[in-house]
C-alpha cells in the first residue's frame, strides 16, 4: 500500500509541476500588455482581450502574487517571471493604492483612473498577501513598507476593538458604507474577508515577525475557532453582524476546504505547537464537512443554503483547486487514505473537465466552458497555488 501511495504521489507531483508551467505560460502570454506595461483584466474563452475593461485590485494583486510565488518556488526555472512580477508591483502601487486617503481602490478604469473607490478589506488583504510574497522574492524594504502601510490602515480603520474581527468595507474616506462587495444582506463582517486577512497576515508574519501582527494573527485564529466555524457542523458560517451573530445558513464547500489548510498554516507560522495541535483536529473536521459537497466523480459542489434548501451544483475552478490542497493537508494530518484519494480525485476531475487543452488555463467552471478566462475574479492564484502546494507537500512534507 505504501509503495502504491508513493507512486501515485510521485505522478501527482510531476503532473502539477507541468500544470504550473502551463498556467504561468498562459498568463504571461495572454494577459501581459507589453505596449502599456500592464496586464489585461478581461480575456474571453478564445483568449481575445476585451478592450477597455476595468481593472481590479484583487486580480492585480493575485497576478503579482502568482509570478512572485513562482519565482520563490523555483528561482532558476522561473526567473523569467520576476520582471512580470515587477510590472504587477508597479501597477499596484501606481494605480490601485489611494495615495491621498490610503488603502486600495476596488477598481480602476483601463487607464488606471479610480473607478470604484470603496475600501473593501477583501482587496486590502490580497494586496498585503501579494506584497509580502513579492518582498520574499526581491528583499526590498520599499516593498515591505507598502505591505505594512496597507496593514496599518486595515488595523486603524477596520479592526473592531470591542468585538474583535474586521469590518468588511468603508467609503473612500473610511466612513461607513452600504457598498459591501463580499456581503449578503448588509452583513458587516464576513467569513470570506476574514479568511483572506488570515491568509495575508500569515504571509506577512513570515517576513515580518512583529509583536502587534503576531497578536492580530492570534485574534484571527480565535475568530475562526470562536465565531466562524460552526462547532456542531464544522462548516464555516458566512455572514455576521458586528457582534458576530450569524445572518445566513449557507454551507460553502470550497471555503470549508480552503480554510481547513489555511487555518493550520497560520498556526504553524506562529510556531505555537500547542495551537497547532489544537487546530489540527478542527481542520480535519472541516475537511470532512467539506467532503459533503463531493460527487462520485471527484468534483465538489459550490454551496447549499440550508434555510431554503437551494443547492448550487456549480463545479467552479477555484473550488477544485482548493480541494486538491485541503484534502492533501487532511491526509498529512491523519494519514487516512480516503483524504489522499479525495485530493487525487479532485485533480483527476480537473484534468478531465476544467483544464482547457486547446486554449490553455482552466475553464471558470465545468458547467460553463464559455465563460471568460480572465475576469476581476477569474485569476491565476488558486490553481497556481494548488500546484505549488501539492508539489511542495509531496516533495518536502510527505
Amino acid at each position: 500500500m505504501e509503495m502504491e501511495t508513493q507512486a501515485k504521489s510521485a505522478r501527482y507531483a510531476k503532473e502539477v509541476r507541468q500544470e504550473l508551467d502551463n498556467i504561468l505560460t498562459y498568463w504571461a502570454k495572454n494577459t501581459f500588455d507589453e505596449k502599456n506595461n500592464t496586464f489585461h483584466h478581461r480575456v474571453n474563452k478564445d483568449n481575445q482581450v476585451i478592450p477597455n475593461a476595468p481593472k481590479g485590485t484583487v486580480l492585480g494583486s493575485r497576478i503579482l502574487w502568482t509570478f512572485a510565488a513562482a519565482y520563490n518556488f523555483d528561482k532558476q526555472q522561473y526567473a523569467k517571471y520576476l520582471p512580470l512580477a515587477e510590472v504587477a508591483y508597479q501597477n499596484l502601487i501606481n494605480y490601485f493604492i489611494d495615495k491621498d486617503l490610503h488603502g486600495v481602490y476596488w477598481t480602476v478604469d483601463n487607464q488606471g483612473n479610480p473607478l470604484d473607490t470603496s475600501k473593501q478589506m477583501y482587496a486590502h488583504s490580497f494586496a498585503v498577501y501579494a506584497l509580502s510574497e513579492y518582498f520574499k522574492a526581491v528583499q526590498k524594504q520599499e516593498v515591505l513598507d507598502k505591505a505594512l502601510g496597507i496593514y496599518q490602515v486595515m488595523e486603524k480603520y477596520s479592526f473592531d476593538k470591542e468585538n474583535l474581527g474586521y469590518i468588511d468595507a468603508f467609503s473612500r474616506d473610511w466612513q461607513a458604507t452600504d457598498k459591501l462587495h463580499l456581503s449578503s444582506g448588509g452583513a458587516k463582517k464576513t467569513m470570506n474577508t476574514h479568511l483572506h486577512i488570515l491568509e495575508a497576515y500569515t504571509n506577512l508574519y513570515k517576513v515580518w515577525k512583529e509583536e502587534g501582527l503576531q497578536k492580530q494573527l492570534y485574534h484571527l485564529i480565535d475568530n475562526f475557532l470562536s465565531h466562524i466555524i460552526d462547532p456542531s457542523s464544522h462548516h464555516l458560517m458566512l455572514f455576521f453582524d458586528e457582534k458576530w451573530t450569524p445572518t445566513s445558513q449557507i454551507d460553502s464547500y470550497g471555503h470549508d476546504i480552503e480554510c481547513s489548510w489555511l487555518l493550520l498554516e497560520a498556526a504553524e507560522a506562529l510556531g505555537d505547537r500547542l495551537l497547532v495541535e489544537k487546530v489540527k483536529p478542527i481542520c480535519t473536521q472541516m475537511a470532512l464537512a467539506a467532503a459533503m459537497g463531493l460527487e462520485n466523480d471527484g468534483s465538489m459542489k459550490y454551496e447549499l443554503d440550508r434555510k431554503t434548501g437551494h443547492r448550487n451544483d456549480d463545479k467552479s475552478w477555484w473550488v477544485q483547486a482548493e480541494a486538491m490542497v485541503g484534502f492533501f493537508s487532511a491526509w498529512q494530518i491523519t494519514r487516512a487514505k480516503h483524504f489522499l484519494d479525495k485530493s487525487l480525485a479532485s485533480w483527476e476531475f480537473t484534468k478531465k473537465n476544467l483544464i482547457d487543452k486547446e486554449n490553455g488555463e482552466w475553464f471558470i467552471s465545468a458547467n460553463n466552458k464559455n465563460g471568460d478566462k480572465v475576469t476581476l475574479w477569474k485569476c491565476p492564484y488558486h490553481n497556481s497555488r494548488a500546484c505549488i502546494e501539492v508539489f511542495n507537500r509531496i516533495k518536502y512534507k510527505h
